[in-house]
């Protein structure tokens, strides 16, 4: 004669209700009683059920660390600290999770890199890169216009001084300013 339901459960550890549902799903098989042989149920326990995963893996939290744009003397970029690659991501720790001091470290240096991009601003060394682009691009405009402008102002002189037809000079001049700003416009600028 073997142990009931629940003597086997507080043998086990584990609550009554567990014992039933091995019982229901072929875990563990009783006597034709209803008892269990407490060594036969624990070795079928053992065999048949997987171990549970608690505390055996550890989820992989990736961080991303914001890139910090900064335009002023100073370039940021990321760093190594806490394992925080070139890329600007964590993935730290040995196992691919991370612990609460590894991402407490993470959440220190992004806040470094914020404050570092404050005070920039404050101390007037950053500038506002799509308003930076908008001026960059009105003063292009401006000396394409003006070079532009410049045959029709100059080349009735030009033409007097050389003795040559105002018209054909105004042509030429017009032309050569033209294919020169198309050279100039096939150029691309990087912006970082």
């Amino acid at each position: 004669m073997g142990l009931s339901i629940r003597a086997y459960a507080r043998h086990r550890g584990v609550t009554d209700t567990a014992v039933h549902k091995a019982i229901r799903s072929g875990r563990v098989t009783p006597e034709a009683d209803g008892t269990i042989d407490a060594d036969q149920a624990d070795t079928q326990w053992e065999r048949n059920t997987s171990a549970p995963n608690i505390g055996t893996q550890r989820p992989t939290v990736k961080v991303k660390v914001p890139e910090v744009d900064n335009c002023g003397p100073e370039r940021s970029s990321a760093g190594t600290t806490a394992g925080i690659g070139a890329t600007g991501s964590a993935n730290v720790g040995g196992t691919g999770g991370t612990s609460l001091l590894q991402a407490r470290t993470v959440n220190e240096v992004v806040k470094a890199q914020t404050n570092k991009v404050r005070l920039a601003r404050l101390k007037g060394e950053l500038v506002d890169r799509p308003q930076a682009i908008a001026h960059v691009f009105k003063l292009a405009r401006s000396e394409r216009d003006a070079w532009l402008n410049w045959p029709a102002r100059v080349s009735a002189q030009m033409a007097a001084k050389l003795e040559v037809d105002a018209h054909t000079m105004h042509v030429s001049l017009e032309s050569a300013v033209r294919d020169h700003l198309q050279e100039l416009g096939n150029l691309s600028p990087r912006v970082d």
